[in-house]
């Protein structure tokens, strides 16, 4: 229902000198039912009054009018508009107070109203930094009930998203205990929880993006608690057919990509956290699912393989060793993104010389570069000639000459945002549709070999 002037101003002085609580608290849930319209919102701002009124009953001695009104600010805070957001301003101080109270509903309640308000007003971030937004939320961190850690996890999600993250943000959160916390609640077993770890991930994917200081992160552990998380992942998308698990997988998966990309990997001895087998095998076992499931998550998992084969003989010689290297192929395609990462790998494992290459070919490589090589993508065929480039290089009878650019690990370009891609179709082509054989073929290679 649309209010107008008239019935919010009613509503709001019966919730504040109604003469029975409950009369009060009907007024206010009333009006709370007016606010999720978008004109009741702009007429309730522009009303002279009406927020100090509610910010009034948020801070009475009742505790459900003062839950009533916090939901009206919550109704508010979905506004797309920043003037709605801007006048929430005068509430904002008392969100964070109450953060540090006692009960769990009230605390999601006012979390999930500031990591909306964050998303639509950057002077509401300016005012909610030096009110100590980021102490709080590290606060709330060591909270023992679930609902409030996830929304704890949504509300710094959108902080950590602002575009003045880098400068203004990411270096208070790195100051504060929230990166070790973060790690401990991805960590692997019977207490991690899918909604509180996928908000905190992509808390984790968007401190890794602003590179302030992942070295930071890794010192920490990481890569090696990531790595553990995606072997845990991999062997629940065996066990389970429940929904969700892509929605952790995505963001594990860019963390992963973005970390090995850190010059402090080599120091600390990154890639050695992991070099193991199971890695691999995890990997697979989710480009599996993603090809069954969701297929535009593909290029997520293939930049992952990309970024732990450029450096790594070790991952090259697993691909080579557990024979995955025709499954990868029958991932070409998929669509053209995909044919480039996937032709991007072999080439990191050929450029480790003749060995690899003669593993490599003679065997179903050839045949499907010559029909990438027919393809009308540019960037297809180029990586196509590269890889060709580097077989017959490191083959006796055939050279190019001397020297080959060493391929070194990328940024994934995908750092904020799922991407949908098509199958690979045109005229006179069949459209490719994932069936069995890339099951078939990763079968024996994958299942044989327990995860975690």
């Amino acid at each position: 229902m649309i209010l107008g002037e008239a019935e919010i101003q009613q509503f709001l002085q019966l919730a504040q000198r109604g003469t029975e609580e409950k009369e009060r608290e009907r007024a206010l849930v009333s009006l709370r039912r007016g606010l999720q319209h978008p004109e009741t919102q702009r007429t309730f701002i522009w009303l002279e009054g009406s927020m100090r009124t509610l910010v009034g009953l948020l801070t009475s001695n009742q505790a459900l009018l003062q839950l009533e009104a916090a939901r009206c600010l919550h109704e508010l805070s979905h506004s797309e508009q920043s003037a709605v957001a801007e006048a929430c301003l005068p509430a904002t101080s008392y969100l964070l107070t109450y953060l540090s109270g006692h009960s769990s509903d009230f605390i999601e309640l006012c979390l999930y109203t500031l990591g909306n308000l964050i998303v639509e007003s950057e002077a509401v971030r300016r005012q909610l930094l030096p009110q100590g937004i980021v102490p709080a939320l590290a606060a709330c961190i060591q909270s023992p009930h679930l609902t409030v850690l996830e929304a704890l996890g949504y509300a710094l999600s959108q902080l950590l998203q602002a575009k003045e993250a880098p400068e203004m943000i990411v270096p208070s959160v790195l100051g504060s205990t929230l990166p070790q916390n973060i790690l401990r609640l991805l960590q692997p077993g019977p207490k991690l929880n899918l909604g509180v770890a996928v908000e905190f991930a992509w808390c984790l994917h968007y401190i890794i993006c602003s590179q302030v200081n992942n070295a930071l992160l890794i010192s920490h552990g990481g890569l090696s608690t990531l790595a553990m998380l995606l072997l845990d992942v991999a062997g629940a998308v065996q066990r389970t057919e429940d929904a969700g698990l892509e929605l952790l997988a995505c963001p594990v998966l860019r963390c992963l990509s973005n970390l090995l990309t850190e010059a402090a990997v080599e120091v600390m001895g990154g890639p050695n956290q992991l070099e193991d087998e199971r890695v691999v095998v995890a990997l697979f076992i989710l480009l599996q699912f993603f090809l069954q499931k969701q297929p535009s998550l593909l290029p997520e998992g293939l930049w992952l393989l990309n970024n732990l084969t450029a450096n790594s003989p070790c991952f090259c010689t697993s691909l080579l060793s557990m024979d995955l290297i025709e499954p990868l192929l029958q991932l070409l395609p998929v669509s053209n993104v995909v044919s480039v990462l996937v032709l991007t790998v072999l080439c990191n494992v050929a450029e480790k010389g003749p060995a690899y290459c003669q593993r490599l070919w003679p065997g179903p490589l050839l045949p499907c570069l010559m029909g990438t090589l027919a393809s009308s993508e540019t960037e297809v065929v180029g990586q196509s000639l590269e890889l060709l480039q580097l077989l017959f290089l490191y083959r006796p009878e055939v050279s190019f000459g001397p020297g080959t650019p060493v391929l070194r690990p990328l940024v994934s370009p995908w750092p904020l945002a799922f991407l949908s891609y098509s199958h690979f179709s045109g005229p006179g082509k069949p459209v490719w549709t994932p069936g069995q054989n890339f099951q078939l073929l990763v079968g024996k290679a994958l299942f044989e070999i327990e995860v975690g």
